[in-house]
């Protein structure tokens, strides 16, 4: 997910006020703008800045070779100094990019200088409250150490499904990030110790979480380690000559070992001190953390109690959308996410829960997608060759992860995006839920946006690294809306209910997310609310209320940015009458990188109708 890879909506939205200007053209940029000359060279210089405090994403965009080469090498800094990481350069460059003349320019280049700006200027918040990280999917979080953030959460499966070894300059890149590895863990475990003295401590059921994970991690040992085996396999798949297993499993059994050592002595110690308290709100300063949250999220201005009555308002109509269907089906009593939920007990609509069903279940998902694939000239212009492939969250971090989230693919295409899916028990996955899934990660949603975006020439890389919530989450939402245009529920009520969860899943989120982080809700009534709500089962409505407890305000993200999407493309649509083209429309969204959803807005009512390039 998005990142888990990532989803929104909103019923309105203060958008950025922007002069009006000559209609965008074919390519939708100035030409030839001293401005834009001087905004795209200021954003290459801020792309390699970010690569260089984030060389994971120069190793997960495919950018760690040639004269980044040296980055393949290394890991972001976990210390303080490197709070920010990833958003560092664009935070530091604010006074320039101020300082670009805007009403020189037009279309995408003012929308990409005004994303710019907004992403500076969330990234001084972040840095404003003295205490949390960047994590996650890049998001700011309160907690240095959780079960979804810290380089031990993070760190194992990036060296495996994202670091590429072709040759032995890789792995010993592999080895050199191994030895930082276990430094970046004490800088996670220092960070963490000096904010639990601000008061600032992860709530208890946080704790237990990441003090399994780490257990789990340390257990691995020897040449089983996974982190062992992963290299040791590749080099040998590759014919490199040199004992890379056992110089791994030296560090792994030495100080990577030691270092986790270190961080379950400092969960433990914090299991006295902790709180059953969710919300962020009794944090130092959470108040304002969490409205800062809200507006990195959702990029709009709304606050915790707008959000919570949007959610409520959206719940309840989507329960009236659900009842006959329900009806149909011969259950009448309880609430909707009461019988939603006795629709997917039902051993009829259920893969077994073992690895054999796990891969049935793998199997029914790509040829759900190859048959979506082949629909998709009907609504793109644009239309991706990079592969896409579909996995099992890995089961040693399954007990934190999220339910199901994507990975995008390089910039060069040789590595294809993945749409990872949680199967510690199958039972959270009846059939009829997984075709909505199956639009939202991946066609044409998460895993669609990125094999378009990412080779996209035109973009400047810094906006096709940059991802703002509300608009990846919004488009995957917006995704299972396009799946139903194309009329795949019109003969499948089954999964038109499960598209109708899909919606109350997200509706549900604006309101346990909010009440839990504004309004004092207990972990124990979110929970109760969500499944009552929504329908889904105790461990997957468990795991979902928990990441909301470490990422306050990501949740709101999804159904605030598919409400504006949607309203976004129907304006656009009144005032183009028959000249709204939707594959032009989905051409001027996807072609012009992420963006907050109120400049996108701005840019689509420029729009002149026109294809771009």
């Amino acid at each position: 997910m998005q990142p888990l890879s990532r989803r929104t909506f909103l019923l309105s939205s203060a958008a950025i006020g922007v002069a009006a200007c000559t209609p965008m053209s074919r390519t939708g940029s100035a030409s030839g703008s001293g401005a834009a000359a001087q905004a795209r060279t200021l954003y290459a210089r801020i792309f390699e800045e970010l690569l260089v405090a984030s060389p994971e994403t120069a190793t997960s965009l495919g950018l760690d070779t040639g004269e980044r080469a040296a980055l393949k090498s290394r890991l972001a800094d976990a210390s303080p100094a490197g709070k920010l990481s990833y958003y560092a350069p664009l935070a530091s460059a604010l006074p320039q990019l101020k300082a670009i003349r805007r009403e020189e320019l037009s279309g995408r280049d003012r929308g990409w200088l005004d994303t710019a700006l907004w992403f500076a200027e969330r990234s001084r918040e972040t840095a404003s409250i003295p205490y949390g990280a960047i994590g996650g999917y890049y998001y700011p979080v309160p907690y240095v150490l959780s079960q979804l953030t810290g380089s031990y959460q993070s760190v194992p499966d990036f060296l495996n499904s994202q670091h590429k070894i072709e040759n032995e300059a890789d792995a010993q890149a592999y080895l050199d990030r191994l030895d930082q590895f276990h430094r970046n863990i004490d800088f996670n475990i220092e960070t963490a110790r000096s904010d639990a003295a601000g008061g600032v401590i992860p709530p208890s059921i946080v704790i237990e979480k990441a003090l399994a994970q780490t257990r789990s991690l340390r257990r691995e040992q020897g040449a089983s380690a996974g982190l062992v085996r992963s290299l040791a396999r590749r080099a040998s798949d590759k014919q490199i000559a040199g004992d890379w297993g056992g110089r791994a499993e030296r560090i792994v059994d030495g100080p990577i070992a030691a270092a986790l050592d270190r961080q379950i002595a400092l969960l433990e110690g914090w299991r006295r001190q902790a709180s059953d308290t969710p919300g962020v709100s009794r944090l130092p300063e959470g108040e304002r953390l969490y409205a800062q949250a809200l507006r990195f999220h959702t990029s709009t201005n709304l606050t915790a109690a707008e959000i919570h009555r949007i959610g409520l308002d959206q719940v309840a109509a989507l329960n009236a959308e659900a009842e006959p269907l329900l009806r149909k089906e011969g259950l009448t009593k309880g609430s909707v996410g009461t019988r939603i939920s006795e629709l997917g007990r039902l051993d009829r609509h259920l893969f077994a829960n073992n690895e054999a069903g796990r891969e049935q279940l793998l199997a029914f998902i790509r040829e759900d997608l190859a048959r979506l694939r082949a629909r998709m000239p009907e609504l793109f212009y644009s239309l991706p060759t990079s592969g896409m492939e579909v996995r099992r969250v890995p089961p040693a971090i399954e007990l934190g992860s999220p339910g199901a989230y994507a990975e995008f693919g390089s910039v060069d295409g040789s590595r294809p995006g993945v749409y990872y899916i949680n199967l510690a028990s199958t039972a959270s996955w009846p059939r009829w839920a997984l075709p909505t899934l199956n639009s939202h990660e991946a066609i044409p949603g998460h895993l669609w946006q990125g094999a378009i975006q990412k080779p996209a020439e035109n973009i400047p890389l810094l906006f096709r690294s940059v991802s703002i919530p509300a608009f990846v989450e919004g488009w995957g939402l917006y995704a299972e809306t396009l799946r139903d245009e194309l009329g795949l529920y019109n003969t499948d009520p089954l999964a038109r209910i499960g598209m109708i969860q899909s919606f109350l899943f997200r509706a549900a989120r604006l309101v346990v997310d909010t009440g839990m982080h504004a309004m004092g809700w207990s972990r124990d009534r979110a929970i109760r609310y969500f499944m009552d709500t929504v329908g889904r089962e105790q461990l997957g409505s468990e795991r979902e209320i928990d990441r909301y407890i470490v990422w306050p305000g990501q949740a709101t993200s999804y159904k605030i940015g598919h409400n504006e999407m949607l309203r976004i493309r129907d304006q656009t649509r009144r005032r183009l009458g028959s000249g709204f083209d939707i594959k032009a429309f989905h051409d001027l969204v996807l072609l012009s990188g992420d963006m907050p959803l109120e400049v996108l807005s701005s840019m689509a009512s420029e729009w002149d109708g026109s294809r771009l390039s």
